[in-house]
């Protein structure tokens, strides 16, 4: 069987593969475009998604499944993958320790005063006046209940905060108080000290979060992005955040990346901006090739029902 990887592994794991599927024949570190031959004899195609066309597609004639490095689909051509019944899997629950970790820092650098307290070190100012405030008694609702927000859940309830989340099944997840489905999005916004949103990019998601979902939130409440930028209605976060409905923004994930250098989140005091890397961290390709070599076995056995993260192409995620 033919596996073309365009993700760039370390030399490691290329030589962990070969060793553990020697009857199979990989071509590692090319770029999609480069290997027009080897495309249509390709089975199994190994990628972070955004080098894929549905014109690829239409090439690689003996093509079965697509494993996708990375949680976010939001860039694969759906409609070419559904027609030619592509088997589609992601690296899903590869991001939810830094991105946890993440939100969890983030959430503490706010509570605790940490830019004003490095803006007093820089100037050499003894200001005991710097008002410390907890995580311990507060509420947050995260927006999508999946394996990143369960375990954002997980560590917030070590803190002793009550957890809301976010699901379309409505369905109990573990370590959540409350389990809201999106008609619920008003009550979950008004009960919250901190908003995070791990939404995907969906038809249905789009700009979901709008000047009118904003004011629900509470005086003083704090709103994280680290799912997908278009799920926010910039222009209205931004005139929120303004007006004070917003007390602060923490944005990992813009509408459009790079964040243009004229963007107005650079330069607001009420707002922290990070390059979309709440999910970077040295262990994400090993646990990424650990879901890829599990599903690999699975699927040389035919057992296709027993591999992970298979994706629902129609809904896009």
């Amino acid at each position: 069987m033919k596996i073309l990887s365009t993700v760039k592994l370390p030399a490691y794991l290329k030589e962990e593969l070969e060793k553990e599927f020697p009857e199979d024949h990989f071509t590692f570190d090319k770029k999609i475009n480069k290997v027009q031959k080897e495309i249509a004899e390709t089975e199994v195609i190994l990628t972070y998604g955004e080098d894929l066309s549905a014109e690829i597609i239409g090439q690689a004639k003996k093509l079965k499944w697509v494993m996708v490095a990375s949680a976010g689909m939001d860039k694969l051509p759906f409609e070419a993958l559904i027609d030619k019944n592509v088997l589609v899997t992601n690296a899903k629950g590869v991001h939810k320790i830094p991105m946890a970790e993440y939100t969890i820092s983030m959430m503490l650098q706010i509570s605790r005063e940490s830019q004003q307290l490095a803006a007093n070190q820089q100037a050499r100012k003894w200001d005991r006046r710097v008002q410390m405030h907890e995580l311990h008694g507060k509420t947050i609702f995260i927006l999508g209940a999946g394996a990143i927000g369960t375990e954002i859940a997980r560590l917030s309830k070590a803190f002793g905060m009550k957890t809301i989340g976010m699901n379309t099944s409505g369905r109990s997840v573990e370590f959540f108080d409350e389990i809201h489905i999106f008609s619920r999005l008003e009550e979950g916004m008004k009960k919250a000290d901190f908003v995070v949103s791990v939404l995907p990019s969906t038809k249905d998601t789009k700009e979901l979060l709008d000047y009118k979902t904003f004011q629900w939130m509470k005086p003083d409440s704090i709103f994280i992005n680290i799912g997908r930028g278009d799920a926010v209605c910039e222009s209205d976060l931004v005139k929120a955040l303004n007006e004070g409905i917003v007390k602060h923004a923490v944005l990992d994930v813009f509408a459009e990346e790079p964040l243009k250098e004229d963007h107005p989140f650079w330069g607001m005091e009420n707002v922290t901006v990070t390059p979309h890397l709440s999910g970077i961290t040295k262990n994400y390709l090993p646990r990424a090739m650990d879901i890829f070599k599990r599903n690999l076995v699975f699927y040389k056995d035919g057992s296709h029902s027993s591999m992970e993260n298979v994706i629902k192409l129609e809904q896009g995620y």
